[in-house]
């Protein structure tokens, strides 16, 4: 089983992302006329190996969030391409989207708005294996009780409402859902994002350890470097729809290229100040709208290479 970026490369590619581009219209005006548009993400490229976590980071509105939308097809894209397992996903036959949305399961930033607070936490588990037809009667009970277990919580805890849990354990009850179709890649859209730094802690823990058991790959959208750093084998940088930098944990974390990558690290904390890094300033500016006129084209600049395992663009923005 597949269990870092370094075992996974070389093996092929659970999902191939190739100049990926998702713009939303802004209309204005007595007519309802399109007046802009919102280039929320613009020729992204990554791939996501079995038994791997890439995280995908970035401010809000730089469009991390979107590729994750764009990848489960909830939001249309304009041009690009979606390889599943070497399949293409956008515009796919039903049944191929069908098989997709089984094997690729997502975990949202909010718990409590994820969960209908008029569903038991056994009927929440037992939905999405009804719609896909896996299993019935009392061997979906069993298998409910088996995936609360698989978060460290007790089968008793099948017949209560979700009001009755905390932020943490309602995120794990959305994980044991998501892994109710033993999925192949779970994206983790700021999953611990509304958590204290503690649950924080048990979540990531859970996940590296269901990874470990299962060799499923996530793809973790975070805009918390410090989480990135304890979780993932991968990192993407991305700023105004774009990833300007990608490479493994170690070279991005330890030789930052890009000077958007040096200020998302500068808000990491250090606790001992004699080894808080020399010349970096705290990130104190917005980043900029990615709202442009009809006529924009933007400029898409090729990646450098640093390493094998590491890359940076080199964009024309001001950071």
């Amino acid at each position: 089983m597949t269990t870092s970026a370094e075992d996974a490369i070389g093996t092929k590619p659970l999902v191939e992302v190739r100049n990926l581009v998702t713009r939303f219209n802004l209309k204005g005006g007595l007519f309802g006329r399109v007046a802009g548009r919102v280039h929320a993400v613009e020729n992204v490229s990554f791939d996501i190996f079995p038994g791997e976590t890439l995280a995908l980071v970035g401010e809000s509105g730089c469009g991390k969030s979107t590729v994750a939308r764009s990848i489960m097809q909830l939001d249309q894209t304009d041009s690009g391409s979606i390889l599943y397992d070497g399949s293409e996903i956008i515009g796919a036959p039903r049944q191929a989207r069908a098989r997709f949305r089984r094997e690729v399961q997502m975990v949202f930033q909010d718990p409590f708005s994820s969960l209908n607070p008029r569903m038991t936490i056994a009927q929440a588990l037992i939905d999405p294996m009804r719609v896909h037809r896996v299993g019935s009667g009392a061997k979906l009970r069993a298998r409910a009780a088996e995936l609360l277990a698989k978060v460290d919580l007790p089968p008793e805890h099948l017949e209560r409402y979700p009001h009755a849990f905390s932020g943490g354990q309602r995120q794990r009850i959305c994980i044991a859902r998501a892994l109710a179709l033993d999925p192949r890649l779970i994206i983790a859209d700021e999953a611990v994002a509304s958590l204290d730094v503690t649950i924080q802690a048990q979540v990531i823990n859970l996940l590296m350890d269901l990874q470990r058991e299962t060799g499923i790959a996530i793809l973790f959208i975070s805009h918390d470097m410090a989480v990135v750093e304890r979780i993932a084998h991968r990192v993407a940088v991305m700023y105004l729809g774009e990833i300007v930098e990608i490479g493994d944990r170690r070279s991005v974390f330890g030789n930052p290229q890009h000077p958007y990558t040096r200020k998302l690290l500068s808000t990491v904390p250090v606790a001992d100040p004699t080894k808080r890094p020399v010349g970096r300033e705290p990130m104190s500016d917005e980043i900029p709208s990615a709202v442009r006129s009809l006529d924009f084209i933007p400029v898409h600049l090729p990646m450098k290479e640093i390493s094998s395992t590491h890359c940076v663009r080199q964009t024309p923005v001001l950071i």
